[in-house]
């Protein structure tokens, strides 16, 4: 009986921390529930990409900027300065809250890769630069591009 109560208890400590994150807070589902059971470092993706295309991965870190049009994507800080990814979903698809910028979360879904040519890359960085309210100068914009990127297929965001 002592055993069986112990491994209910430790099955519903694992479901617990997938439901919260480090932090211990309170957490909002967005999408579908997490699959994995541990998040991969951003560096540790952003250090060797293709290692990880069209793999399921889970990360997580602090949302540096949210889509504010249609809630479509946010961006991941990683624990390094200057490591982000974005993880992007169908617009309508899961719709990120507008005021989710500075708060903790947890993504899971296929790290994919956008390869742009200089043209293509212009066009995005100028689209990007737009969504955030930046001026764009495209003097200052180069390409070709590749871009990593998730595509999500959930999230848990803290409340």
């Amino acid at each position: 009986m002592l055993l069986k109560f112990g491994l209910t208890a430790a099955l519903v400590g694992m479901s617990i921390s997938l439901s919260s994150c480090t932090t211990g807070e309170e957490m909002t589902q967005f999408g579908e529930k997490m699959t994995l059971s541990e998040s991969t470092a951003i560096a540790m993706i952003l250090a060797d990409p293709d290692a990880h295309l069209g793999k399921k991965v889970q990360i997580a870190g602090t949302i540096a900027d949210v889509c504010q049009n249609q809630g479509c994507w946010i961006e991941v800080s990683g624990s390094e300065p200057g490591q982000k990814l974005k993880v992007k979903v169908k617009d309508g698809e899961i719709v990120f809250p507008g005021d989710a910028k500075g708060k903790k979360t947890v993504a899971e879904g296929e790290l994919y890769k956008i390869e742009l040519d200089a043209e293509q890359a212009l066009a995005y960085l100028e689209h990007a630069a737009e969504e955030r309210g930046e001026m764009f100068d495209p003097e200052t914009a180069g390409g070709p591009l590749t871009i990593y990127q998730i595509k999500g297929a959930g999230a848990l965001i803290e409340e």
